[in-house]
């Protein structure tokens, strides 16, 4: 008789349900019949990812005013804490591009999964760019302007000009036609592509700040205004890479003045 480390060995290999698994349905071991439930949580799990690629997917086309055109994505990661830059990240990704199938929103996936997919887009895009916009470029723009700016440096910086651009809640100004895509990260394959450059290129420059400055917890918090954070605040006062118009670096640039 097949062990059951012998059946799980087979079932880890196992792509789609087939007789054999019908067959093996009538094992009663316990061993085998968990095996069985696991099997198919993995699979019903990996059915999803692939409706959903195909659904961000066929969002993507829905723009296209042909099969050729090329879409950008766009999206930003870092509007919201009180130090480091906004990085923005455009994308232009293949058709097909199935090793992609996974790829979401960057909130929505785990930190070793951001990593892997960023490695796989930067190999598998027809193009993509990454723009980074200082701390100082935020306080002389506004955030909303400076993410605004950075967005269309990073569409007009992509070695290959797109067709259309799709943006992930925010109105540009570029050389092509632009649409503004509320929960753009959620619905778009090229968007999610972008948040997952844009939010991987931040977290290492937050880290490589922290070297410099570990009284902050960049590397934990990536300039969110945590506890830890704001104790280095108050003890050693802002850097020149803290947000002078954010609260509460504003009031402590005002006192110090």
């Amino acid at each position: 008789m097949t062990t059951i480390q012998e059946i799980k060995n087979q079932l880890q290999q196992l792509q789609e349900p087939n007789q054999w698994l019908e067959e093996l349905e009538a094992d009663k071991r316990k061993g085998v019949q968990l095996a069985i439930a696991q099997w198919k949580k993995r699979y019903v799990k990996k059915q999803k990812l692939i409706e959903d690629f195909i659904q961000k997917q066929s969002f993507d086309n829905s723009y296209k005013r042909m099969p050729s055109c090329l879409i950008a994505g766009i999206d930003e990661a870092g509007r919201g804490p009180l130090a480091g830059p906004v990085v923005t990240a455009a994308v232009i990704l293949p058709e097909g591009c199935t090793e992609l199938v996974g790829v979401d929103d960057s909130k929505q996936i785990s930190k070793e999964q951001r990593q892997h997919f960023a490695r796989l887009i930067k190999e598998q895009a027809v193009a993509y760019s990454i723009h980074v916009q200082s701390a100082t470029a935020i306080d002389e723009l506004n955030i909303y302007q400076a993410t605004k700016q950075s967005m269309e440096e990073a569409v007009g910086q992509l070695d290959i000009a797109p067709d259309v651009v799709l943006a992930d809640a925010m109105n540009l100004i570029v050389k092509c036609p632009t649409h503004s895509i509320v929960k753009g990260d959620e619905k778009s394959l090229a968007i999610a592509a972008a948040s997952i450059l844009a939010k991987t290129t931040r977290d290492e420059l937050m880290n490589d700040l922290h070297e410099q400055f570990p009284w902050y917890g960049f590397n934990v918090n990536a300039g969110y205004g945590t506890p830890q954070h704001l104790q280095g605040l108050a003890t050693h006062g802002f850097c020149e890479h803290h947000r002078k118009t954010f609260e509460p670096i504003k009031s402590m640039w005002r006192d110090k003045r």
